[in-house]
Protein backbone atom coordinates (compact mmCIF):
# COMPACT_ATOMS: atom_id res chain seq x y z
CA UNK A 1 0.00 0.00 0.00
CA UNK A 2 1.17 3.34 -0.88
CA UNK A 3 -1.19 6.11 0.31
CA UNK A 4 -0.25 9.50 -0.94
CA UNK A 5 1.02 11.38 1.71
CA UNK A 6 -0.46 14.90 1.82
CA UNK A 7 2.04 18.20 2.22
CA UNK A 8 1.13 21.76 3.50
CA UNK A 9 2.07 25.05 5.09
CA UNK A 10 -1.28 26.01 6.28
CA UNK A 11 -2.87 23.45 7.90
CA UNK A 12 -3.29 19.53 8.32
CA UNK A 13 -5.67 17.27 9.55
CA UNK A 14 -5.60 13.41 10.18
CA UNK A 15 -8.53 11.75 11.52
CA UNK A 16 -9.79 8.23 11.39
CA UNK A 17 -12.57 8.75 8.78
CA UNK A 18 -12.24 10.66 6.02
CA UNK A 19 -15.75 13.33 6.77
CA UNK A 20 -14.27 14.00 9.66
CA UNK A 21 -11.00 15.42 8.27
CA UNK A 22 -12.66 17.37 5.74
CA UNK A 23 -14.82 18.62 8.92
CA UNK A 24 -11.73 19.84 10.78
CA UNK A 25 -10.15 20.97 6.88
CA UNK A 26 -12.92 23.25 6.84
CA UNK A 27 -13.15 24.79 10.09
CA UNK A 28 -9.29 25.90 10.08
CA UNK A 29 -10.03 27.20 6.51
CA UNK A 30 -12.85 29.25 7.99
CA UNK A 31 -10.36 31.01 10.15
CA UNK A 32 -11.16 28.45 13.34
CA UNK A 33 -7.80 27.30 15.26
CA UNK A 34 -6.70 24.06 15.68
CA UNK A 35 -8.55 23.94 18.82
CA UNK A 36 -11.74 24.62 17.00
CA UNK A 37 -11.05 22.23 14.34
CA UNK A 38 -9.98 19.11 16.83
CA UNK A 39 -13.62 19.96 18.63
CA UNK A 40 -15.28 19.84 15.42
CA UNK A 41 -13.79 16.71 14.53
CA UNK A 42 -14.80 14.93 17.37
CA UNK A 43 -18.39 15.90 17.38
CA UNK A 44 -18.29 14.42 13.85
CA UNK A 45 -16.48 11.47 15.05
CA UNK A 46 -18.71 10.46 17.29
CA UNK A 47 -21.28 10.50 14.53
CA UNK A 48 -19.78 8.80 11.65
CA UNK A 49 -17.82 6.18 13.71
CA UNK A 50 -20.64 6.05 16.46
CA UNK A 51 -18.72 2.08 17.02
CA UNK A 52 -15.44 3.83 18.34
CA UNK A 53 -16.31 7.09 20.43
CA UNK A 54 -19.52 9.64 20.68
CA UNK A 55 -21.02 11.99 23.12
CA UNK A 56 -21.44 9.18 25.79
CA UNK A 57 -17.67 8.68 26.01
CA UNK A 58 -14.49 10.12 27.30
CA UNK A 59 -11.29 12.17 25.46
CA UNK A 60 -8.20 13.68 26.32
CA UNK A 61 -6.70 16.34 24.39
CA UNK A 62 -2.83 17.86 24.20
CA UNK A 63 -2.95 21.32 23.26
CA UNK A 64 0.10 23.66 22.37
CA UNK A 65 -0.27 27.23 22.09
CA UNK A 66 2.26 28.86 19.35
CA UNK A 67 1.85 31.72 20.82
CA UNK A 68 3.11 31.26 25.01
CA UNK A 69 5.02 27.92 23.34
CA UNK A 70 3.02 26.15 26.60
CA UNK A 71 1.50 22.24 26.42
CA UNK A 72 -1.15 21.41 28.10
CA UNK A 73 -3.39 18.26 28.36
CA UNK A 74 -6.93 18.28 29.79
CA UNK A 75 -8.23 14.84 31.03
CA UNK A 76 -11.66 13.84 29.95
CA UNK A 77 -12.18 11.28 31.77
CA UNK A 78 -15.21 10.45 34.01
CA UNK A 79 -15.46 9.48 37.11
CA UNK A 80 -17.50 6.87 38.55
CA UNK A 81 -20.89 7.27 40.44
CA UNK A 82 -21.33 8.16 44.04
CA UNK A 83 -23.13 4.94 44.55
CA UNK A 84 -21.11 3.15 42.74
CA UNK A 85 -19.25 0.21 44.66
CA UNK A 86 -17.83 -3.71 44.62
CA UNK A 87 -20.54 -3.80 47.30
CA UNK A 88 -23.27 -2.74 44.92
CA UNK A 89 -22.02 -5.84 42.60
CA UNK A 90 -21.64 -8.38 45.73
CA UNK A 91 -25.43 -7.83 47.03
CA UNK A 92 -26.31 -8.37 43.56
CA UNK A 93 -24.40 -11.74 43.48
CA UNK A 94 -22.26 -10.40 40.56
CA UNK A 95 -18.63 -11.44 40.98
CA UNK A 96 -17.05 -9.18 38.21
CA UNK A 97 -18.86 -5.73 36.78
CA UNK A 98 -21.01 -6.56 34.04
CA UNK A 99 -18.85 -5.93 30.29
CA UNK A 100 -22.01 -4.56 28.69
CA UNK A 101 -25.35 -3.05 28.95
CA UNK A 102 -26.49 -0.68 31.92
CA UNK A 103 -25.07 -1.74 34.66
CA UNK A 104 -21.75 -1.40 32.50
CA UNK A 105 -22.02 2.13 32.52
CA UNK A 106 -20.95 3.34 35.61
CA UNK A 107 -18.61 6.59 34.98
CA UNK A 108 -19.94 9.89 34.02
CA UNK A 109 -19.18 10.51 30.12
CA UNK A 110 -16.73 13.31 30.06
CA UNK A 111 -16.65 13.79 26.51
CA UNK A 112 -18.75 16.75 26.24
CA UNK A 113 -16.79 19.11 29.22
CA UNK A 114 -13.99 18.37 27.25
CA UNK A 115 -15.07 19.69 23.92
CA UNK A 116 -16.44 22.90 26.17
CA UNK A 117 -13.11 23.57 27.86
CA UNK A 118 -10.99 22.66 25.05
CA UNK A 119 -12.75 25.34 22.46
CA UNK A 120 -12.80 27.98 25.57
CA UNK A 121 -9.21 27.63 26.10
CA UNK A 122 -8.16 27.63 22.70
CA UNK A 123 -11.36 28.30 20.31
CA UNK A 124 -11.80 31.70 18.06
CA UNK A 125 -15.56 30.37 16.47
CA UNK A 126 -18.73 30.33 17.89
CA UNK A 127 -19.69 27.20 19.72
CA UNK A 128 -22.47 26.20 18.03
CA UNK A 129 -20.66 26.36 14.83
CA UNK A 130 -18.27 23.74 15.81
CA UNK A 131 -21.10 21.29 16.37
CA UNK A 132 -22.95 22.30 13.34
CA UNK A 133 -21.40 19.69 10.62
CA UNK A 134 -21.98 17.25 13.20
CA UNK A 135 -25.56 17.91 13.70
CA UNK A 136 -26.16 17.56 10.05
CA UNK A 137 -24.60 14.71 9.07
CA UNK A 138 -26.58 13.27 12.02
CA UNK A 139 -29.78 14.55 10.57
CA UNK A 140 -29.15 13.94 6.89
CA UNK A 141 -27.17 10.34 7.56
CA UNK A 142 -23.92 9.65 6.14
CA UNK A 143 -22.50 6.37 4.08
CA UNK A 144 -21.71 3.33 6.53
CA UNK A 145 -18.15 2.64 6.16
CA UNK A 146 -15.86 -0.09 5.71
CA UNK A 147 -15.03 -0.36 9.44
CA UNK A 148 -18.32 0.51 11.14
CA UNK A 149 -19.96 -2.41 8.66
CA UNK A 150 -17.43 -4.65 9.71
CA UNK A 151 -17.88 -3.69 13.79
CA UNK A 152 -21.74 -4.25 13.13
CA UNK A 153 -21.45 -7.64 11.81
CA UNK A 154 -19.19 -8.46 14.81
CA UNK A 155 -21.58 -6.34 17.37
CA UNK A 156 -25.20 -7.65 15.85
CA UNK A 157 -26.34 -9.58 19.09
CA UNK A 158 -25.42 -6.72 20.87
CA UNK A 159 -27.22 -3.87 18.66
CA UNK A 160 -30.18 -6.75 18.73
CA UNK A 161 -30.07 -6.57 22.38
CA UNK A 162 -30.88 -2.19 22.92
CA UNK A 163 -34.16 -1.80 21.21
CA UNK A 164 -32.38 1.84 20.54
CA UNK A 165 -29.56 0.67 19.06
CA UNK A 166 -31.53 -1.99 16.15
CA UNK A 167 -34.00 0.62 15.66
CA UNK A 168 -30.86 2.69 14.11
CA UNK A 169 -28.55 -0.34 13.04
CA UNK A 170 -31.72 -3.07 12.32
CA UNK A 171 -34.29 -1.22 10.59
CA UNK A 172 -37.09 -3.89 9.47
CA UNK A 173 -34.71 -6.26 11.47
CA UNK A 174 -31.80 -6.86 8.74
CA UNK A 175 -28.26 -5.10 9.79
CA UNK A 176 -27.57 -1.83 7.50
CA UNK A 177 -24.37 -2.57 5.59
CA UNK A 178 -21.50 -0.86 4.28
CA UNK A 179 -22.89 2.13 1.77
CA UNK A 180 -26.36 2.06 3.32
CA UNK A 181 -27.29 5.36 4.82
CA UNK A 182 -27.12 5.76 8.43
CA UNK A 183 -29.43 9.01 10.25
CA UNK A 184 -29.40 9.23 14.02
CA UNK A 185 -32.30 11.80 14.37
CA UNK A 186 -31.89 11.20 18.44
CA UNK A 187 -28.43 12.27 18.58
CA UNK A 188 -28.94 15.12 16.09
CA UNK A 189 -31.58 16.50 18.73
CA UNK A 190 -29.28 15.71 21.18
CA UNK A 191 -26.20 18.10 19.35
CA UNK A 192 -28.90 20.45 18.37
CA UNK A 193 -29.39 21.07 22.44
CA UNK A 194 -26.13 20.88 23.10
CA UNK A 195 -25.24 23.72 20.51
CA UNK A 196 -27.57 26.22 22.14
CA UNK A 197 -27.15 24.91 26.20
CA UNK A 198 -23.10 24.44 25.56
CA UNK A 199 -21.50 21.68 28.36
CA UNK A 200 -24.70 22.29 30.74
CA UNK A 201 -27.14 21.12 28.67
CA UNK A 202 -25.35 17.41 29.16
CA UNK A 203 -24.57 17.71 32.75
CA UNK A 204 -27.63 19.45 34.05
CA UNK A 205 -30.21 20.43 31.39
CA UNK A 206 -32.49 18.32 29.27
CA UNK A 207 -30.30 15.72 27.34
CA UNK A 208 -29.29 15.24 31.22
CA UNK A 209 -32.80 14.38 32.36
CA UNK A 210 -33.55 11.92 29.32
CA UNK A 211 -30.41 9.93 30.13
CA UNK A 212 -30.44 9.58 34.08
CA UNK A 213 -34.45 8.85 33.40
CA UNK A 214 -34.04 6.02 30.98
CA UNK A 215 -31.08 4.62 32.98
CA UNK A 216 -33.05 4.51 36.43
CA UNK A 217 -35.75 2.95 34.44
CA UNK A 218 -33.16 0.15 32.85
CA UNK A 219 -31.74 -0.46 36.30
CA UNK A 220 -28.78 1.61 36.00
CA UNK A 221 -26.25 3.29 38.73
CA UNK A 222 -25.59 7.09 37.60
CA UNK A 223 -27.75 9.83 38.98
CA UNK A 224 -28.48 13.56 38.16
CA UNK A 225 -26.22 14.35 40.94
CA UNK A 226 -23.24 12.99 39.22
CA UNK A 227 -23.77 14.31 35.69
CA UNK A 228 -24.12 17.25 37.61
CA UNK A 229 -20.76 16.97 39.83
CA UNK A 230 -18.25 15.76 36.75
CA UNK A 231 -15.39 18.33 35.48
CA UNK A 232 -12.43 17.30 33.95
CA UNK A 233 -9.16 18.93 34.65
CA UNK A 234 -6.20 20.54 32.94
CA UNK A 235 -2.82 18.80 33.87
CA UNK A 236 1.04 18.78 32.74
CA UNK A 237 1.89 16.45 30.58
CA UNK A 238 4.93 13.88 31.32
CA UNK A 239 7.64 13.25 29.19
CA UNK A 240 11.64 12.22 28.71
CA UNK A 241 13.39 12.85 26.16
CA UNK A 242 14.77 9.92 23.29
CA UNK A 243 17.04 10.79 21.16
CA UNK A 244 17.25 14.64 21.17
CA UNK A 245 13.26 14.72 21.15
CA UNK A 246 10.91 15.39 24.11
CA UNK A 247 7.94 13.25 23.65
CA UNK A 248 4.97 14.16 25.78
CA UNK A 249 2.21 12.15 27.01
CA UNK A 250 -0.76 12.62 29.24
CA UNK A 251 -0.32 11.73 32.73
CA UNK A 252 -1.93 9.23 34.60
CA UNK A 253 -4.81 7.91 34.88
CA UNK A 254 -4.01 7.48 31.20
CA UNK A 255 -1.80 4.71 30.17
CA UNK A 256 0.45 7.25 28.61
CA UNK A 257 3.68 6.86 30.95
CA UNK A 258 4.06 3.44 29.94
CA UNK A 259 5.42 4.56 25.61
CA UNK A 260 7.65 6.93 27.96
CA UNK A 261 9.21 3.77 29.72
CA UNK A 262 9.07 1.55 26.62
CA UNK A 263 11.21 4.80 24.64
CA UNK A 264 13.36 4.97 28.08
CA UNK A 265 14.52 1.17 27.17
CA UNK A 266 15.01 1.23 24.00
CA UNK A 267 17.24 4.10 24.30
CA UNK A 268 19.82 2.02 25.26
CA UNK A 269 20.14 -0.55 22.58
CA UNK A 270 21.59 0.87 18.85
CA UNK A 271 18.17 0.43 17.44
CA UNK A 272 18.62 1.61 14.11
CA UNK A 273 21.27 -1.38 13.14
CA UNK A 274 18.76 -3.83 14.04
CA UNK A 275 16.94 -4.63 10.67
CA UNK A 276 12.81 -3.72 11.28
CA UNK A 277 11.81 -7.43 9.88
CA UNK A 278 14.34 -9.29 12.16
CA UNK A 279 13.51 -11.80 14.91
CA UNK A 280 16.07 -9.75 17.42
CA UNK A 281 13.56 -6.63 16.72
CA UNK A 282 10.52 -8.19 17.73
CA UNK A 283 11.78 -9.74 20.54
CA UNK A 284 13.30 -6.70 21.97
CA UNK A 285 9.76 -4.95 21.21
CA UNK A 286 8.01 -7.64 22.97
CA UNK A 287 10.66 -8.03 26.13
CA UNK A 288 10.08 -4.42 26.75
CA UNK A 289 6.69 -3.86 26.24
CA UNK A 290 6.64 -7.11 29.07
CA UNK A 291 8.45 -4.93 31.44
CA UNK A 292 6.60 -1.96 30.98
CA UNK A 293 2.83 -3.29 31.58
CA UNK A 294 4.31 -5.25 34.32
CA UNK A 295 4.53 -1.97 36.42
CA UNK A 296 2.10 0.16 34.74
CA UNK A 297 -0.61 -3.00 35.91
CA UNK A 298 1.01 -3.23 39.35
CA UNK A 299 0.55 1.03 39.68
CA UNK A 300 -2.21 2.98 36.96
CA UNK A 301 -5.08 3.72 38.78
CA UNK A 302 -6.44 7.18 39.55
CA UNK A 303 -3.84 9.13 41.42
CA UNK A 304 -6.52 10.90 43.23
CA UNK A 305 -6.74 7.45 45.15
CA UNK A 306 -3.54 6.01 45.11
CA UNK A 307 0.48 6.55 44.85
CA UNK A 308 1.79 6.37 41.25
CA UNK A 309 6.12 6.88 40.99
CA UNK A 310 5.75 8.45 38.11
CA UNK A 311 9.40 9.82 38.44
CA UNK A 312 11.26 6.42 39.41
CA UNK A 313 9.17 4.53 36.74
CA UNK A 314 10.49 7.32 34.05
CA UNK A 315 13.95 7.23 35.39
CA UNK A 316 16.44 6.61 32.65
CA UNK A 317 18.40 4.48 35.60
CA UNK A 318 15.19 2.02 36.24
CA UNK A 319 15.24 2.07 32.43
CA UNK A 320 18.41 0.84 32.00
CA UNK A 321 17.93 -1.40 34.80
CA UNK A 322 14.97 -2.63 32.23
CA UNK A 323 17.05 -2.84 29.92
CA UNK A 324 19.38 -5.03 31.79
CA UNK A 325 17.01 -7.60 32.71
CA UNK A 326 16.31 -8.05 28.82
CA UNK A 327 19.75 -8.54 28.26
CA UNK A 328 20.13 -11.31 30.78
CA UNK A 329 17.42 -13.28 29.76
CA UNK A 330 18.02 -13.23 25.85
CA UNK A 331 16.86 -15.22 24.09
CA UNK A 332 14.03 -16.57 26.50
CA UNK A 333 10.55 -14.73 26.39
CA UNK A 334 9.87 -13.53 29.80
CA UNK A 335 6.01 -13.94 31.35
CA UNK A 336 3.63 -11.95 31.50
CA UNK A 337 -0.26 -11.23 31.20
CA UNK A 338 -2.40 -8.40 31.73
CA UNK A 339 -5.74 -7.68 32.11
CA UNK A 340 -8.03 -8.04 29.27
CA UNK A 341 -9.30 -4.70 27.83
CA UNK A 342 -11.13 -2.70 25.43
CA UNK A 343 -9.69 -1.86 22.48
CA UNK A 344 -11.96 0.84 20.19
CA UNK A 345 -11.04 4.29 19.99
CA UNK A 346 -10.64 7.05 17.60
CA UNK A 347 -7.00 8.95 17.32
CA UNK A 348 -6.84 12.53 15.25
CA UNK A 349 -4.36 15.49 15.16
CA UNK A 350 -4.88 18.69 14.08
CA UNK A 351 -2.49 21.48 13.29
CA UNK A 352 -3.64 25.41 12.17
CA UNK A 353 -0.98 27.86 9.90
CA UNK A 354 -0.06 29.84 13.23
CA UNK A 355 1.75 26.27 14.39
CA UNK A 356 -1.45 25.73 17.02
CA UNK A 357 -1.54 22.34 17.36
CA UNK A 358 -4.05 19.70 19.38
CA UNK A 359 -3.33 15.97 19.58
CA UNK A 360 -6.31 14.35 20.71
CA UNK A 361 -7.73 10.75 21.46
CA UNK A 362 -11.74 9.17 22.53
CA UNK A 363 -13.55 5.96 23.08
CA UNK A 364 -16.32 4.26 24.25
CA UNK A 365 -14.05 1.84 25.42
CA UNK A 366 -15.59 -1.90 23.57
CA UNK A 367 -17.25 -1.13 20.35
CA UNK A 368 -20.59 0.51 20.70
CA UNK A 369 -19.31 0.71 23.82
CA UNK A 370 -22.10 -0.48 26.45
CA UNK A 371 -23.97 -1.17 24.16
CA UNK A 372 -26.85 0.74 25.68
CA UNK A 373 -28.50 3.79 24.38
CA UNK A 374 -31.31 5.29 26.60
CA UNK A 375 -33.87 6.06 24.47
CA UNK A 376 -35.11 9.53 23.24
CA UNK A 377 -31.36 10.30 23.40
CA UNK A 378 -29.29 8.89 20.66
CA UNK A 379 -26.37 8.69 23.46
CA UNK A 380 -24.74 5.52 23.29
CA UNK A 381 -23.33 5.36 26.76
CA UNK A 382 -19.44 3.91 27.54
CA UNK A 383 -18.61 1.46 29.34
CA UNK A 384 -14.88 1.90 30.22
CA UNK A 385 -15.99 2.09 34.72
CA UNK A 386 -16.43 -2.18 33.86
CA UNK A 387 -12.27 -2.51 33.85
CA UNK A 388 -12.54 -1.58 36.97
CA UNK A 389 -11.68 -4.49 39.48
CA UNK A 390 -13.91 -5.58 42.46
CA UNK A 391 -10.88 -6.78 44.00
CA UNK A 392 -10.06 -4.86 47.21
CA UNK A 393 -6.21 -5.67 47.47
CA UNK A 394 -6.13 -4.35 43.20
CA UNK A 395 -5.05 -0.71 42.06
CA UNK A 396 -7.62 -0.45 39.55
CA UNK A 397 -10.70 -1.66 42.31
CA UNK A 398 -13.91 0.39 41.77
CA UNK A 399 -14.87 3.02 44.53
CA UNK A 400 -17.40 5.57 44.21
CA UNK A 401 -16.01 9.24 42.46
CA UNK A 402 -12.73 7.17 41.32
CA UNK A 403 -11.62 7.11 37.42
CA UNK A 404 -10.65 4.15 36.26
CA UNK A 405 -7.03 2.93 34.71
CA UNK A 406 -7.30 4.78 31.17
CA UNK A 407 -6.27 3.46 28.11
CA UNK A 408 -6.04 6.61 25.70
CA UNK A 409 -3.04 8.20 24.92
CA UNK A 410 -2.23 10.85 22.45
CA UNK A 411 1.47 12.07 22.04
CA UNK A 412 2.99 14.84 20.91
CA UNK A 413 6.76 15.40 19.89
CA UNK A 414 8.89 17.90 20.05
CA UNK A 415 11.91 19.44 18.52
CA UNK A 416 13.63 22.32 19.68
CA UNK A 417 10.48 22.96 21.95
CA UNK A 418 8.05 23.20 18.97
CA UNK A 419 5.80 20.41 18.05
CA UNK A 420 7.59 17.87 15.33
CA UNK A 421 5.17 15.28 15.69
CA UNK A 422 1.94 14.20 16.76
CA UNK A 423 0.69 10.64 17.24
CA UNK A 424 -1.97 8.63 18.17
CA UNK A 425 -3.76 5.30 17.72
CA UNK A 426 -6.95 3.00 18.48
CA UNK A 427 -6.42 -0.47 20.45
CA UNK A 428 -6.26 -0.79 24.51
CA UNK A 429 -3.12 -3.06 24.97
CA UNK A 430 -1.82 -2.00 21.80
CA UNK A 431 -2.07 2.20 21.88
CA UNK A 432 1.72 2.32 23.38
CA UNK A 433 3.09 -0.43 21.03
CA UNK A 434 1.56 1.09 17.83
CA UNK A 435 2.96 4.43 18.84
CA UNK A 436 6.47 2.58 19.78
CA UNK A 437 6.11 1.68 16.02
CA UNK A 438 5.81 4.44 14.81
CA UNK A 439 7.87 6.85 16.35
CA UNK A 440 10.54 4.49 16.38
CA UNK A 441 9.83 4.44 12.97
CA UNK A 442 10.29 8.10 12.48
CA UNK A 443 12.96 8.25 14.94
CA UNK A 444 15.08 5.56 14.52
CA UNK A 445 14.69 4.16 11.11
CA UNK A 446 14.17 7.74 9.13
CA UNK A 447 10.62 6.89 7.70
CA UNK A 448 8.42 9.40 6.95
CA UNK A 449 5.25 9.50 8.99
CA UNK A 450 2.95 7.39 5.94
CA UNK A 451 6.06 5.04 5.62
CA UNK A 452 6.20 4.94 9.92
CA UNK A 453 2.22 4.38 9.72
CA UNK A 454 2.22 1.39 7.00
CA UNK A 455 5.77 -0.72 8.64
CA UNK A 456 4.40 -3.97 9.44
CA UNK A 457 3.24 -4.11 13.23
CA UNK A 458 3.19 -6.37 16.64
CA UNK A 459 0.94 -6.54 19.13
CA UNK A 460 1.96 -8.39 22.65
CA UNK A 461 -1.49 -9.02 24.74
CA UNK A 462 -4.68 -9.45 24.99
CA UNK A 463 -7.92 -7.61 24.24
CA UNK A 464 -11.32 -9.12 25.53
CA UNK A 465 -12.60 -11.92 24.92
CA UNK A 466 -9.36 -13.87 24.60
CA UNK A 467 -7.31 -15.67 26.95
CA UNK A 468 -4.24 -15.69 24.85
CA UNK A 469 -1.04 -13.60 25.92
CA UNK A 470 0.61 -14.18 22.38
CA UNK A 471 2.77 -11.91 20.23
CA UNK A 472 1.20 -11.22 17.08
CA UNK A 473 2.43 -10.00 13.97
CA UNK A 474 1.51 -8.75 10.66
CA UNK A 475 2.30 -11.62 8.25
CA UNK A 476 4.13 -9.15 5.70
CA UNK A 477 7.23 -10.99 4.96
CA UNK A 478 7.35 -11.99 8.59
CA UNK A 479 7.38 -15.94 8.53
CA UNK A 480 11.17 -16.32 9.05
CA UNK A 481 11.31 -13.78 12.23
CA UNK A 482 8.39 -15.85 13.27
CA UNK A 483 9.94 -19.24 12.89
CA UNK A 484 12.81 -17.91 15.20
CA UNK A 485 10.72 -16.23 17.62
CA UNK A 486 9.16 -19.49 18.56
CA UNK A 487 12.26 -21.23 18.47
CA UNK A 488 13.40 -18.62 21.09
CA UNK A 489 9.77 -19.40 23.18
CA UNK A 490 7.73 -16.66 22.47
CA UNK A 491 3.90 -17.56 21.46
CA UNK A 492 3.25 -16.08 17.74
CA UNK A 493 0.61 -15.59 15.75
CA UNK A 494 1.05 -14.51 12.44
CA UNK A 495 -2.45 -12.32 11.83
CA UNK A 496 -3.58 -10.77 8.07
CA UNK A 497 -1.42 -7.87 6.57
CA UNK A 498 -2.68 -4.62 7.22
CA UNK A 499 -5.32 -6.17 10.15
CA UNK A 500 -6.89 -3.61 11.86
CA UNK A 501 -6.21 -5.54 15.19
CA UNK A 502 -2.73 -3.73 15.26
CA UNK A 503 -4.89 -0.87 15.29
CA UNK A 504 -5.33 2.62 13.12
CA UNK A 505 -3.19 5.32 13.69
CA UNK A 506 -2.94 8.96 12.80
CA UNK A 507 0.17 11.31 12.12
CA UNK A 508 1.43 14.64 11.72
CA UNK A 509 5.16 15.00 11.16
CA UNK A 510 6.24 19.00 10.99
CA UNK A 511 10.03 19.89 9.90
CA UNK A 512 12.23 22.81 10.99
CA UNK A 513 11.13 24.93 7.90
CA UNK A 514 7.33 24.59 8.48
CA UNK A 515 6.48 21.85 6.16
CA UNK A 516 3.65 19.56 7.62
CA UNK A 517 3.30 16.34 5.94
CA UNK A 518 0.28 13.45 7.36
CA UNK A 519 -1.03 10.34 6.97
CA UNK A 520 -3.70 8.18 8.18
CA UNK A 521 -3.37 4.83 8.78
CA UNK A 522 -4.11 2.49 5.63
CA UNK A 523 -6.15 0.00 7.72
CA UNK A 524 -8.71 1.83 8.24
CA UNK A 525 -11.34 4.73 6.29
CA UNK A 526 -8.85 8.02 7.45
CA UNK A 527 -7.43 10.65 5.38
CA UNK A 528 -5.03 13.48 5.92
CA UNK A 529 -5.66 16.56 4.26
CA UNK A 530 -3.22 19.31 4.19
CA UNK A 531 -3.03 22.62 1.68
Amino acid sequence: MKPVMPMGYQGMVATPHYIASEIGRDIVRRGGSAADAAVAVSAALGVVYPHMTGVGGDAFFMLYDAASGEIAGYNGSGRAGSGVSPSVYADAGEQEIPRRGVRSSITVPGMVDAWWEVWRRGGRMPWEELLEPAAQYAEQGFPISRNLAHWMRLGERELTACPALAELYLPQGRLLRAGDRLMQPALARTLRELQAAGRDGFYAGSVMERIVAGMERDGGLLTRGDFAAHRGEWVRTVSVSYRGCEVHQMPPNSQGFSALMMLNVLENADLSAIPRDSAAFYHLMAETVKKTFRDRDRYLTDPDFAHIPLERLLSKSYARHLYDEIGRSFPNPAPHLSPAMGQDTAYAAVVDGEGNAVSFIQSLYYDFGAAYMPDDTGVLLQNRGSFFSLDPSAPNVLAPGKRSFHTLMPAMILRGGKPWALVGSQGGEGQPQTQLSVITGLIDYGCTVQEALSLPRWIYGRTWGQDSDSLKLENRGLAAAAATLRGWGHRVELVDAWDGLTGQAQGIVIDAGGLMTGAADPRGDGLAIGW
